[in-house]
């Protein structure tokens, strides 16, 4: 990635921070077209439930890969990356600015460092990695990791939870671990001049943040979408159905749950989801500078995108495009 590449924005941060508003507000000002980098938003079913933009935000700008995957095909990391690059190119033949927005790191990390040709990992592998990370917790995880490929345990931190359950379910999954398939090549970043904006709001507007979403999300039909999902018959390993609050609300539809119960736990899980999140894109995202040109911001939602603070990033991306 160098200055001399098209430019590219990145909008990122965790669930309900206001990604969509920003992203929206940028690409009317700039010219832009929003193109998805939400691991849920890209399946057709979960409209509701992933906070998908409107159709009339849609109708604003361009928007790209949203509701485009059906929930019964898991998307992956690989195939999303191609669909984000033939998307940014047909942008940039618009004459629009590219502006990822989401919240899923490994996304936006398949842009700016690229993949490596790792197979496809068994679900029953990352599976396993899941629940020797609930149970036993980062650290032990890591313990583990590092007898098996102590070269990707070296370069990483403990507490770094998803980057080392990720490793764990490579190596259990294919018999070789993450740093040798790394070394092994694959694809380079995405030719690119990356630009990133983070919203990082404090916890307590965002947990108001969630609670509010979750609301609305009540109101606007979450349990009958969950309702068709389920009609649907599918796998309940496929990230469609473990995406946040279809678990909970299929739970309240067999009986096994209340309401109150559903909605209190659905709201707990995507708080502890935003808190890994965040500490990903503050290690990632903004860790390294010459990966990307950075402006850390602190909002929540459209009430926060204020008239000085809008004009502080149409300044930032009038910097970098």
């Amino acid at each position: 990635m160098t200055a001399d590449q098209p430019p590219a924005l990145l909008v990122a941060g965790p669930t309900a921070s206001g990604k969509s508003a920003l992203a929206l507000a940028i690409a009317e000002r700039v010219g832009g077209t929003v193109i998805n980098a939400d691991s849920m938003q890209v399946y057709r079913e979960l409209r509701v439930l992933t906070a998908r933009p409107t159709p009339e935000d849609e109708a604003r700008v361009p928007h790209r890969l949203y509701g485009v995957r059906p929930a019964a095909e898991a998307a992956s990391v690989a195939w999303w990356r191609g669909e984000a690059l033939a998307a940014m190119a047909g942008a940039r033949a618009e004459g629009r600015l590219p502006i990822m927005c989401g919240g899923t790191g490994l996304y936006f990390a398949s842009l700016t460092e690229g993949l490596s040709d790792i197979p496809p990992v068994p679900e029953a592998a990352r599976a396993e990695a899941r629940r020797l990370l609930a149970e036993e917790g980062p650290a032990a995880l890591h313990a583990r990791l590092a007898a098996g490929d102590p070269g990707t345990a070296a370069r990483l931190r403990p507490s770094d939870s998803q980057r080392i359950a990720r490793a764990y379910e490579v190596w259990l999954g294919t018999g070789r671990g993450l740093s040798a398939w790394q070394a092994g090549g694959g694809t380079g970043p995405a030719p690119s001049h990356f630009a990133a904006i983070l919203i990082d709001p404090p916890r307590d507007t965002l947990r108001a943040a969630i609670a509010a979403r979750w609301a609305a999300m009540m109101a606007g039909g979450a349990v009958e979408e969950v309702r068709a999902l389920v009609a649907l018959g599918l796998d309940p390993a496929l990230p469609a159905m473990r995406a946040h609050g279809v678990p909970e609300l299929a739970a309240m539809l067999a009986g096994r749950m209340t309401e109150e119960d559903a909605s209190r736990r659905a709201m707990l899980n995507t708080g502890q989801y935003t808190k890994r999140q965040a500490t990903w894109f503050r290690h990632h995202l903004l860790a390294d500078p010459s990966r990307a040109h950075t402006i850390h911001a602190r909002i929540t939602g459209r009430a926060q995108l204020s008239e000085s603070f809008l004009g502080d990033v149409f300044a930032f991306v009038d910097r970098v495009r």
